[in-house]
């Protein structure tokens, strides 16, 4: 019941940050000096007249005042209706069933490589401070960070399917397909991630119960495992729930190098064409995955912490 409440809250919260995403990415190609209309002459490769383009205007709904235009658009997004292609002349649900699959899936692989690595990784480093394992830890963060991910993109390609012919080059068929954008899409990840744990376990080497545990003569091991990591990885969890729409969006460059038939390059080329539609979809999908990882972390984090839903049970 407590947890249940803390979700409704939660599922309660997501609306009107949901409506003020569409609102800003529907004002903000509103304001757009690029007239749709024209937009949708040109990737039809129709010259634009005054006629045709009163008669487009017309035919979109552009000659009906803003907020018209937005209470259908929102209508037309809670139908799953969003629009026919200004380029494709496709409906756009019909793209997005093809390749958001793809996305998604690259996305949460990024994300599970990120957390299966960096979790040892993070403990290795708290249980051997400034030793050698440490240095290493802390290099590979450092590294992490740094490195463009195109740059890191490029050197797995080269090495692993160039040279060593370990993965394929481009597409989406197979799993094999998913490892090499999948790890450049972690490896950020994983050196935040790592330290994050890092940092959290040295925190929590500090409480009073970790040294009470200590007192009963518990290994590290299940002092580890048991005691110090579900303090240790909240802010983990926080982190990886705010990087899911972050990786929705960083798929667009890598999906473009491996040549994967995701939403990166359908975004793109929407871009190219100024393809409206397109371009509110994408902008609204990756509004609902920031939503989404973060009701998600909320959720765990719930889990991991009960008295979260308890002040949510006093309306705190």
């Amino acid at each position: 019941m407590k947890i249940s409440l803390f979700i409704l809250k939660r599922f309660a919260a997501m609306v009107p940050v949901l409506l003020g995403a569409t609102f800003v990415s529907f004002l903000l190609l509103h304001l757009s000096p690029v007239d749709p209309a024209k937009a949708y002459l040109s990737a039809s490769g129709i010259i634009p007249t005054e006629d045709t383009l009163n008669a487009v205007r017309t035919q979109l709904g552009l000659d009906r005042p803003f907020w018209s235009q937005y209470g259908h658009w929102l209508w037309q997004i809670g139908s799953l209706d969003f629009g026919t292609s200004f380029f494709s002349k496709i409906p756009v649900s019909h793209e997005l069933a093809a390749r958001l699959p793809i996305t998604i899936t690259l996305a949460l692989s990024s994300l599970a490589i990120a957390i299966l690595v960096s979790i040892p990784l993070g403990i290795a480093s708290a249980l051997h401070k400034n030793l050698l394992l440490d240095h290493i830890c802390r290099l590979l963060a450092f590294l992490g960070a740094s490195l463009p991910q195109f740059w890191l993109a490029y050197l797995l390609i080269y090495f692993l399917s160039v040279k060593l012919d370990w993965f394929p080059l481009q597409g989406a068929d197979s799993w094999q397909h998913y490892v090499l954008p999948s790890f450049t899409l972690a490896f950020a990840l994983i050196a935040t991630y790592s330290r994050l744990l890092r940092n959290g376990l040295l925190e929590a080497r500090e409480e009073p119960f970790v040294m009470y545990a200590k007192a009963r003569g518990l290994g590290s091991f299940v002092l580890v495992g048991r005691h110090m990591l579900r303090h240790a990885i909240r802010p983990v969890v926080t982190a990886a729930g705010m990087n899911l729409g972050k990786l929705f969006a960083g798929t667009v460059i890598v999906e473009q190098i491996f040549a994967m038939p995701g939403m990166g390059s359908f975004f793109l080329d929407s871009v190219f064409h100024r393809d409206y539609p397109v371009i509110q979809s994408f902008v609204f999908m990756m509004a609902v995955m920031f939503v989404v990882g973060n009701l998600a972390a909320d959720m765990i984090q719930a889990y991991l912490d009960p008295r979260l839903t308890q002040a949510a049970r006093k309306g705190e």
